[in-house]
This record gives C-alpha cells, sequence and structure tokens, in this order.
C-alpha cells in the first residue's frame, strides 16, 4: 500500500493506492502539483486566484485559465437541477467550491487511473472517490466526535457527506438567504464525487422535510440524514452499501427510518 497525504485547499488530500506500480510516485508528484494549481486558480481565499479576481471585476471569463468557464457551467448545471439549492455565489461572493473540492478528488483518481492504477482511493476534506475495491468508508457521527454513525462498502464509489459539523454552519440555502441548519448531517453515495459532493450540499440546504425524499428521487444516488435528535433517515438504496453491522466499529444508536 502506498500513501500519501497533502495539505492543499485548505484541508488534507489523502491517497492510499492498493497497486502502487512503477508510474505510480511519478503520478502522484504530479497529482500534487495539479491540486496546488486548481487551488491557485479557484481558491475564494486567496486575492490573487483567477476566481477572486473575477469576483472583483478586475478580469474577465475568458482571460482566466479555461476550466473556470467550465467549473462556472457545472454549477449552474447542479443550481437549474436542484432548484437554486446549489449555487456557485454562497455568501454572495464567487465561490465555487462546492464543486471544486469533488472534482479535484475525482481528477486525481482518474489520474491515478492514467498511471495503471485500479484500485485506490482518494480523500479530499473527508470525501471520498475510490476505484476497485471494495473499499470500506466510515461516515463521521455528528452527535459523537470520533464515533461512527455507519460505515459503507463497495466498489468504485464516492461518499460525500455534508453538515456543520467541521466548518460550522457555512451551508447557506440560496433559496431562503439563511443558513440551512435543519440536519446534523447528510451523507450520499454515487458513483462521481462532483456531483454526489454538489448534490449532498443542495440536499442538506432542502432542510430535513425534503431532503431524503428528493434524494430517494435520484437513482445515481443514495443518503443517509442525520437529525440533530439522533434520529435516522436513509433512502432505500442506501442499505445495499451498508456493511454488516458491528457493534465494535459503529451503531445506529436512534431510530432509522426509510423514505421512499
Amino acid at each position: 500500500m502506498l500513501r500519501h497525504a497533502e495539505h492543499v485547499m485548505g484541508t488534507v488530500f489523502s491517497f492510499a493506492v492498493r497497486d502502487p506500480g512503477p508510474d505510480t510516485a511519478a503520478a502522484l508528484r504530479r497529482i500534487v502539483e495539479r491540486l496546488h494549481r486548481i487551488d491557485a486558480v479557484f481558491s475564494p481565499y486567496r486575492p490573487d486566484s483567477d476566481i477572486s479576481r473575477l469576483d472583483r471585476g478586475e478580469t474577465t471569463l475568458e482571460a482566466c485559465d479555461p476550466e473556470v468557464a467550465q467549473v462556472l457551467d457545472r454549477c449552474r448545471e447542479i443550481a437549474a437541477e436542484t432548484g437554486g439549492r446549489f449555487t456557485e455565489r454562497p455568501h454572495g461572493r464567487l465561490d465555487p467550491s462546492g464543486w471544486v473540492k469533488g472534482w479535484a478528488v475525482e481528477e486525481a483518481s482518474r489520474a491515478l487511473r492514467t498511471a495503471g492504477s485500479r484500485d485506490h482511493s482518494v480523500s479530499g476534506g473527508g470525501d471520498v472517490q475510490t476505484a476497485g475495491g471494495p473499499w470500506r468508508i466510515g461516515i463521521a457521527d455528528p452527535l459523537r466526535p470520533g464515533a461512527l454513525a455507519a460505515v459503507v462498502t463497495g466498489r468504485d464509489l464516492a461518499v460525500a457527506t455534508s453538515g456543520p459539523a467541521e466548518r460550522g454552519d457555512h451551508i447557506v440555502d440560496p433559496v431562503r438567504g439563511r443558513p440551512a441548519t435543519g440536519l446534523a448531517s447528510l451523507t450520499l453515495v454515487g458513483r462521481t464525487l462532483a456531483r454526489t459532493d454538489a448534490l449532498a450540499t443542495a440536499a442538506f440546504a432542502m432542510g430535513p422535510e425534503r431532503a431524503i425524499e428528493w434524494v430517494a428521487a435520484h437513482p445515481d444516488v443514495a443518503g443517509l440524514a442525520v437529525h440533530p435528535d439522533g434520529r435516522r433517515e436513509r433512502t432505500p438504496g442506501f442499505a445495499r452499501h451498508l456493511a454488516p453491522a458491528d457493534a465494535a466499529t459503529w451503531q445506529l444508536p436512534a431510530p432509522l427510518r426509510t423514505a421512499g
């Protein structure tokens, strides 16, 4: 197993490669350089990034890195699909991070595949893209620090969790114009992380009344919601991703309801 951790984009990107080959180390170096380049272009916290300069009106979209237009197009597609619950302008400023982080992880996994790896895991800020497998991925319990709410397992999975546990009430409901605080966390399992992560953010912003029912209507993802009172809800498709219950590794201490 080849492992690497890189501090970039305000978080930690972690790599675990089960089948390293002669090109893997060099590929990881290129991937790390690419991640830092993505950060330099898209970070809303760097005043010299393309995104920051575009937001301030100091440059044009045409003068930015070509990937800026591509990313903003993807953000607007998700915004249309989610009825405006996802936006590239949270808090009123240009910030496509809700797409970029998952996309960056996905890009890293794709680069490892190109280098010959068929069995690896890449995570960024706790969201995970796997290739091959099976892999076991723990879902943090937002109400019990250090504990797991569940463990999912499978091959070629993308797992993304939205909620305030790590960064506070940072998710805004663009429709209502206020922080989304109705759920403790919402985890989606899909195949590609950029889309899965963006849908998790949008569904979380919808609140407890709509989130799980909305996710259940999308066959390409499955979801697990944790409410502030400890109650769990999951979509019907989430059950097939759950690892066998093991009291030593994870628990569901509150009632779990299946939506749909």
